[in-house]
């Protein structure tokens, strides 16, 4: 069984996101950019099943221009059997991504496709919801616990209520949450075996997907600055201040 885990160029989660001063988007010019940190965890949760005997093989795949090569080769390093790189000099949206990675579906033939359940730039949580859709396969989201038993994989995702457990068959999309695992560290002899890994290259022309944007982005702003608070003596005095605010 193959495993096809999607990961995406994103900036740390430890750098402070700063908006550009046109508004135009995000500023990353240098900036420190990352794998995404919920796709690591699906990356590291594939590797395990692999590394149990449940997989034969690895492949990460990434959409963007040779910037994501970086990634690619991260994620290479983690212990992926081999890399793709979708090409592409265009901004990707959701759904977008979806065809990508359902036209590559069709060419790897994989058991699983993993992804993040969500990533931290724009918090769509959307792709894997609707991959499953175009491919007509069960979804298992917010998995903290994956079980796999031939055909089959038991799956325990986080919903609001607790724990919920499905049952699904395989091929399925699985999305990650956080509490998954804790992905590995990469050493530095991982990096340079790695540099031999095979990373191949095609364009979403090659796999007849088109990078139109179905969303327009008008413009970027920072969130507004949080006003001072203040202190109030009593319950009677809280409800009338909130009254005066008009959110009561």
């Amino acid at each position: 069984m193959k495993i096809l885990v999607a990961i995406k160029r994103v900036v740390d989660y430890n750098v402070r996101v700063r908006v550009k001063s046109d508004g135009s988007g995000v500023e990353t010019d240098g900036v420190k950019m990352s794998i995404n940190p919920f796709d690591e965890i699906a990356l590291e949760e594939a590797l395990r099943i692999r590394e149990r005997g449940q997989a034969d093989e690895v492949i990460v795949v990434s959409i963007g221009g040779d910037e994501v090569q970086q990634q690619l080769r991260t994620a290479l390093a983690m212990g992926a059997d081999r890399a793709i790189q979708v090409a592409t000099d265009s901004a990707v949206q959701p759904l977008g991504a979806a065809r990508v990675f359902r036209a590559l579906v069709d060419k790897e033939d994989p058991g699983i496709v993993f992804l993040g359940k969500q990533a931290i730039d724009d918090d769509c949580n959307q792709t894997g919801q609707m991959l499953a859709a175009l491919w007509d396969r069960p979804q298992a989201t917010f998995a903290s616990k994956v079980d796999i038993d031939g055909s089959t994989a038991t799956v325990a995702r986080e919903v609001d209520a607790g724990l919920e457990t499905l049952e699904i068959d395989l091929p399925a999309v699985m999305t990650s949450d956080l509490r998954l695992n804790e992905p590995r560290f990469v050493k530095l002899p991982d990096i340079m075996k790695a540099k031999r890994k095979p990373l191949d290259t095609v364009s979403m022309a090659d796999l007849g997907v088109e990078a139109a944007a179905d969303i327009e982005t008008v413009a970027w702003e920072p969130p507004a600055k949080r006003g001072g608070g203040i202190k109030v003596e009593n319950v009677s005095e809280l409800v009338s201040e909130l009254k005066n605010r008009g959110l009561l």
